[in-house]
């Protein structure tokens, strides 16, 4: 995938609104992630409520240790699996 986080904003706890460099945006639900692993860092304090996109790889990042994959989160909020979106390219540069 070549889709970049442009802007991102937490919305609230485990909320977070992107916007990526092909237009789209919207609001992703981590709540999932909550309380699990790394992610239990979200707890301390308020550091969910201050995501930052990482310059050098784009991940959306709170931490040098505490990131999420772009890519993920764009497959998220359009709410596809890689295999879904990797068809529905291929699609479209046959066409």
């Amino acid at each position: 995938m070549i889709v970049k986080p442009l802007e991102i904003k937490a919305e609230q706890k485990y909320l977070l609104w992107i916007r990526f460099n092909d237009g789209t945006s919207g609001k992703v639900d981590l709540s999932h992630l909550a309380h699990k692993g790394i992610f239990s860092q979200w707890e301390k304090g308020d550091l969910f409520l201050h995501p930052y996109i990482d310059k050098e790889t784009s991940a959306i990042a709170w931490s040098s240790e505490l990131e999420l994959s772009p890519d993920a989160l764009y497959l998220k909020l359009k709410g596809k699996t890689f295999e879904e979106w990797k068809q529905s390219t291929s699609h479209a540069t046959t066409k």
